[in-house]
């Protein structure tokens, strides 16, 4: 069965997450610089059998998008022209990296790990990621 993969695109990092083969649990994969995402995509499609990608839709509260929405909407563009025949997904990010940085801390990282802005990133796919997952087998 193929992997699910989840991006938590961001300005200067990219946050990866994906599923295992049976599509059961989301894993954090990777953190990677934002400007190499797509090579990095390449990569990994390449080398792993992945059906669809959930990209990450940055919301405010009032439903709007958020400022970093142009960003990612021109990730978007770019990841649709590299990979026409992918299956993309936008989903709603928002409290997602308010969520990984509480999981660190219910996870016992000290306050200097908890600082680690990759981390979060890649966490905050994982929460995308699983969230997906779960609303999928209802």
């Amino acid at each position: 069965m193929p992997r699910i993969l989840a991006i938590d695109y961001g300005l200067k990092r990219t946050g990866i997450a994906v599923t295992d083969e049976l599509q059961i649990i989301a894993s954090g994969l990777t953190t990677i610089p934002s400007e190499t995402a797509i090579q990095f995509l390449q990569d990994y499609f390449a080398k792993e059998n992945v059906k669809e990608v959930l990209v990450g839709e940055p919301k405010q509260m009032n439903g709007e998008p958020s400022q970093s929405a142009e960003i990612i909407e021109k990730f978007v563009e770019k990841f649709k022209t590299n990979f026409p025949e992918m299956k993309l997904i936008r989903v709603d990010e928002r409290f997602t990296s308010k969520m990984a940085f509480q999981t660190m801390i219910d996870s016992g990282l000290k306050k200097k790990q908890r600082q680690n802005k990759a981390l979060i990133d890649e966490i905050s796919a994982t929460i995308m990621l699983q969230d997906y997952l779960t609303r999928k087998m209802i």
